[in-house]
């Protein structure tokens, strides 16, 4: 460790992926302990890919003939060519209008609430915690009964723990984490062969009885559901029809009081 404080220039780095090794894991090891910057860099992330994605169409495009270097040394030797032709300059105007467009409006938009904020809370808690080798959870299957304790406490409602173990599925532990709409609880699973589940669970002000949701993002998919006004949210690298049954366990076991 270097003993340097973890910077946004850092941050931005590490989402760019230009930090050598050893300040990558420290930054890494940062953002395992301060899940609220963890989330921060997830959202830089995600408008990181929106924009290159909005933005590969036009840099694919072949490079015009008129700004081609043979032409541009040509204008040099030429000032009758030096003014930028009409056209051109208005395509590169609405090339910019649009960026600028699509920047406001991805600034502009609401934050997502309900069902939806939940679901993209545990996509985010899944990103930060579960590729953690190190400490992936705060309290270890062997604290169960300390953890239902506290997170029943700062949650204000009976915790329960689902067990997974008949669909292949071991309990690791848990922790709370933070999220713009209160304390939510987090479970975590492996299957021993390096898949790791996330459960996210935290009170619901709306959408206080919502049936159960497929969501994904990227190789995530999840299962985001409330009931009684108690939202959860199963997560994971698994393909929808195979977490489905998992997510319907879950269900059953914590409605049941299981």
């Amino acid at each position: 460790m270097s003993g340097r404080p973890i910077t946004e220039d850092d941050l931005h780095a590490y989402i760019d992926g230009v930090l050598d090794a050893e300040r990558r894991d420290e930054v890494s090891d940062y953002l395992a302990q301060h899940t609220d910057v963890a989330q921060r860099v997830s959202a830089y992330r995600r408008q990181r890919e929106q924009l290159r994605s909005a933005l590969l169409p036009i840099a694919q495009e072949p490079v015009p003939a008129d700004l081609n270097i043979d032409h541009l040394i040509e204008r040099q030797r030429h000032p009758r060519w030096a003014a930028l032709p009409t056209a051109a300059a208005a395509v590169l105007l609405v090339g910019v209008g649009v960026v600028v467009g699509w920047l406001s409006h991805a600034q502009l938009r609401p934050a997502p609430v309900g069902i939806e904020a939940l679901a993209q809370e545990a996509e985010d808690s899944y990103e930060v915690h579960a590729p953690d080798r190190v400490r992936p959870v705060e309290l270890r299957a062997d604290d169960r009964a300390q953890l239902v304790r506290w997170a029943s406490q700062r949650i204000g409602r009976p915790v329960i723990v689902p067990d997974l173990s008949e669909s292949g599925y071991r309990f690791m532990g848990g922790r709370l984490v933070a999220t713009a709409h209160g304390p939510a609880v987090l479970f975590m699973y492996d299957d021993d062969r390096g898949t790791r589940l996330v459960m996210l669970s935290r009170p619901m002000t709306i959408d206080r009885d919502t049936a159960m949701e497929l969501h994904s993002r990227g190789a995530v998919a999840g299962f985001t559901w409330a009931n009684r006004g108690i939202g959860y949210s199963l997560v994971g690298p698994v393909a929808a029809n195979l977490l489905h049954p998992i997510a319907d366990q879950v269900r059953r076991q914590v409605e049941s009081g299981a």
